[in-house]
């Protein structure tokens, strides 16, 4: 029998060598016989210590986004930085965003294995950006940390497409550092336009406004019957 300690060495090495071949190969490309090779150990190993290579996959993405999210203050705190720090850290490191976009290829639009676990955690980004809003978490709320989620990120996932609109610019440390901060500002400015755009729909639906944008006067100046405040 394995000792405890060999034995977790041995999932280390695993983790450790499925992160590089999934992040070069994904999950369709990557090949248990080449992990268990780099890793140093027989293939039979991997399937003993994660069952499967999809597991092996989502491990290892579980890793990668806590090492992610360890760098990260929640979106209460400063949503503009929010998103600069996250910026920040796909500029340190494109594993998750590579990994992510694999497991996107992979699954496309079915359920994912940990689907209610990740759920659970974005419900709770989004309760986070609410409170800093001063809005309801509901979809709209939802769809702007989804928004926000995006400029953090697209640049790394595109990073051919950032080269393209902006220029070689764009792949340098100054070209990065001005990229970021107008990524800061656009943050900003989105969540405050959201919850403009909140305040403006609830002044359109208060009760009266539609009875003063609806009201009209006959010619000696008396309201028209015709017009209600519900119309």
């Amino acid at each position: 029998m394995m000792a405890p300690r060999d034995s977790a060495a041995t999932r280390r090495k695993l983790l450790e060598a499925g992160r590089a071949e999934f992040a070069e190969h994904g999950i369709a490309g990557g090949r248990i016989d080449r992990i268990a090779e780099s890793a140093g150990v027989n293939k039979e190993r991997v399937y003993g210590h994660f069952g499967s290579k999809e597991k092996l996959f989502q491990t290892v993405l579980e890793a990668v986004k806590a090492e992610h999210a360890a760098t990260l203050p929640t979106p209460d705190e400063d949503v503009g930085e929010w998103v600069g720090r996250l910026f920040d850290s796909h500029a340190a490191n494109r594993t998750m965003v590579r990994l992510m976009m694999w497991e996107a290829l992979y699954f496309e639009d079915r359920p994912l294995p940990d689907d209610t676990a990740r759920a659970d955690v974005y419900a709770s980004k989004v309760l986070a950006l609410a409170r800093s809003a001063g809005v309801e978490p509901d979809s709209a709320a939802a769809m702007t940390l989804l928004c926000l989620l995006g400029l953090g990120t697209w640049p790394f996932a595109m990073p051919q497409m950032a080269r393209l609109v902006i220029g070689p610019r764009a792949l340098t440390p100054a070209g990065r550092a001005e990229l970021r901060a107008h990524i800061v500002a656009m943050a900003n400015a989105a969540a405050a336009g959201a919850v403009g755009a909140r305040g403006a729909a609830g002044a359109a639906e208060a009760p009266g406004a539609s009875a003063a944008a609806g009201a009209s006067a006959t010619e000696d100046g008396t309201p028209d019957s015709n017009e209600s405040v519900g119309r």
